[in-house]
């Protein structure tokens, strides 16, 4: 429950009520970064938040039936780009099936959308060092499935300033076992996680490949 009580993306909105769980539905766009040398430098984020919990963001925001603007939003922005680092930005990356470290997260941002009344996180994460390599892979995912991430299903992930010959694919995840869906069921509708290491088992995968 400690993580749940200081998870960025809720703190915002301690006045919610509970939850089912999970708690907070993100569709999520990404760029893979290169330097003009080829090498990948970040990720640029573009979450978004499901309806309710934009609501909660932007309760006080916004004036005389105008849409939030980004100025208003900035400090919102800022305060989830610096708490998620405890968190490692929910955003786990590999090369070549090493580990891969990223820095603070940059140029945060949040825009509203007044057709669906949602609102939308933009940051970048650069990578401690430019990855060199043939294959990079990252995934977005809260272990404990408190926030669910999902890729969106149209342009999920695109290559910005990528060297000719990349791509991108998305993976989806495998099928849960009988023991996961028990465990997943037994979780819905309660404050309770199905488990640490739930996340990534619902987790897509960005695919980068390189020659």
């Amino acid at each position: 429950m400690k993580k749940l009580a200081c998870l960025a993306l809720l703190c915002l909105a301690p006045a919610a009520p509970a939850l089912a769980h999970p708690h907070v539905f993100v569709a999520v766009e990404s760029e893979v970064l290169f330097s003009p040398g080829g090498g990948i430098t970040g990720v640029r984020h573009h979450w978004k938040f499901d309806d309710m919990y934009s609501a909660f963001v932007t309760a006080n925001l916004g004036q005389d039936g105008k849409d939030p603007t980004p100025e208003q939003m900035l400090p919102i922005a800022k305060t989830n780009a610096e708490s998620l680092k405890e968190f490692e930005f929910f955003t786990f990356g590999k090369l070549n099936g090493k580990t891969e470290k990223f820095l603070d997260a940059t140029d945060y941002t949040m825009s509203y959308d007044g057709s669906d009344q949602t609102v939308t996180l933009h940051f970048t994460l650069p990578l401690e060092k430019p990855a060199a390599g043939k294959l990079f892979v990252f995934q977005v995912y809260d272990p404990s499935y408190f926030v669910a991430f999902e890729l969106e299903k149209k342009n999920p992930a695109r290559l910005v300033g990528a060297p000719a010959g990349c791509s991108v694919s998305v993976s989806k995840p495998g099928s849960l076992t009988a023991a996961d869906q028990k465990r997943l069921a037994e979780a819905a509708g309660t404050n309770n996680s199905p488990g640490e290491d739930f996340g990534m088992k619902l987790s897509d995968s960005a695919i980068v490949a390189c020659p």
